[in-house]
């Protein structure tokens, strides 16, 4: 039998037909790809480039760096996914913005490896934002596009798996099999380019009709928390966790210089990825299937803050090597369990069909924000409250505050 992915379907319909075997690795390698492309500039690549550009204020650097892209990324997602849900292109939807959204961030991953100073850096790292998020906006939505909603926690459990196998092989890339700035980019470059060429080219894209595109009315981007209160809760849980994990990732490397003292930080942050990774596929395979089985989904999410906030509080009570293997399998297990149920939860809280790919770029908002605002809170928290304890107290505090949220959405169970 054909794939059920490929079966010509209403572009607007709820999909009924599980999607097949093909179909979903395909996504899932150019979720790998593009997370690849993301995580490791973030993870090696950024934090090594700015210690070599000002030695003294590689903190600084990197953060307005990091924060500058996010901001891009803030704008890009949704008016991507805006222009996605209103495309009529012989090509479908969502390829098209697909396959530009991967050239324009391995153009920007290109200038990032040739950087030599911060504002080229900043200009490198905006064209991978501006990029992968359009990507990610037309991949995400694929999801509520072709998959029923009984099959939506193991496919979510996949693009979760493939962000943080995303981070793993990232570190992995940059650290063992090439090494240098310009080759290290390169490679991610074409990793980017090679999984999202083979999305396109072998799955099908529904053609939308120009009778069926959805008007532009007046505050397009705007979801109103009072018309739509469950995916306004779904939103803040989906943005207070992102947060926590940012605040407790994002300046890994160089807590294991600074305060851990390991002797290669780089070697030690691959070790750590490892566990991470591990832990997060068992987390995503096992928290995925249960959650399609019974259909609840906001158990996941209470089990994964539960997780991630020990983790975190495990790091701030105790700053050393050995707590740090121990707190990544933990973060990884929640940060898995978490992408098995919140695609699925996301999805079926979306306001219209007409506009899933722009509400899902709102939704993914609440993935770039954090980064934003990471870097700033870090820098203050780092300084002056309590540096990494103070840090990692507060990744804790953030993540449960998306536990309490996940209380209050009704339509999800």
């Amino acid at each position: 039998m054909p794939d059920s992915a490929a079966t010509a379907h209403d572009p607007l319909a709820e999909p009924v037909a599980p999607v097949g075997r093909g179909w979903t690795t395909l996504l899932f390698l150019a979720n790998l790809g593009l997370w690849l492309g993301v995580y490791a500039p973030i993870q090696v690549l950024l934090p090594q480039q700015a210690e070599r550009i000002s030695p003294d204020a590689k903190e600084l650097v990197f953060g307005l760096v990091t924060a500058l892209g996010a901001a891009v990324a803030l704008i890009a997602n949704p008016l991507i996914g805006l222009s996605s849900d209103r495309t009529c292109s012989r090509f479908g939807r969502r390829h098209p913005w697909t396959l530009a959204g991967a050239l324009v961030g391995a153009l920007g991953l290109a200038v990032l490896s040739a950087a030599d100073a911060t504002w080229s850096m900043a200009l490198g790292w905006c064209l991978v934002q501006a990029g992968l998020n359009g990507m990610l906006a037309s991949l995400t939505s694929g999801v509520p596009d072709r998959v029923p909603v009984a099959q939506r926690a193991r496919v979510g459990g996949l693009v979760g798996i493939s962000q943080m196998l995303g981070t793993v092989l990232g570190a992995v890339v940059v650290t063992v099999l090439v090494t240098g700035q310009t080759a290290g980019y390169l490679v991610c470059a074409a990793l980017v380019v090679a999984g999202a060429l083979a999305f396109v080219l072998a799955t099908p894209d529904t053609r939308l009709p120009r009778a069926a595109r959805p008007p532009l009315v007046a505050r397009e981007l705007w979801v109103s928390p009072k018309r739509h209160p469950d995916f306004a809760w779904a939103w803040t849980a989906h943005f207070a966790i992102n947060l926590g994990n940012a605040l407790g990732t994002l300046y890994l490397l160089f807590f294991l210089a600074d305060e851990v003292r390991h002797p290669s930080p780089e070697d030690g942050l691959l070790v750590l990825m490892l566990l991470y990774g591990a832990a997060l596929v068992v987390g995503a395979v096992l928290v995925g299937a249960r959650s399609d089985r019974t259909g609840r989904r906001r158990g996941g999410v209470h089990l994964s803050a539960a997780l991630m906030a020990l983790a975190a509080l495990l790091l701030a009570a105790w700053p050393t090597w050995w707590s740090a293997l121990i707190a990544a399998p933990l973060l990884g297990f929640g940060f898995g369990a978490y992408w098995a149920v919140a695609l699925a939860l996301l999805t079926q809280v979306l306001p219209a069909a007409t506009d899933r790919a722009k509400d899902l770029g709102v939704v993914n908002v609440a993935n770039a924000l954090p980064q934003v605002l990471a870097p700033a809170l870090a820098s203050v928290v780092l300084v002056d409250l309590g540096g990494y304890r103070g840090l990692f107290l507060l990744s804790a505090a953030a993540t449960l505050v998306a536990s309490l949220c996940v209380t209050r959405i009704r339509g999800v169970r």
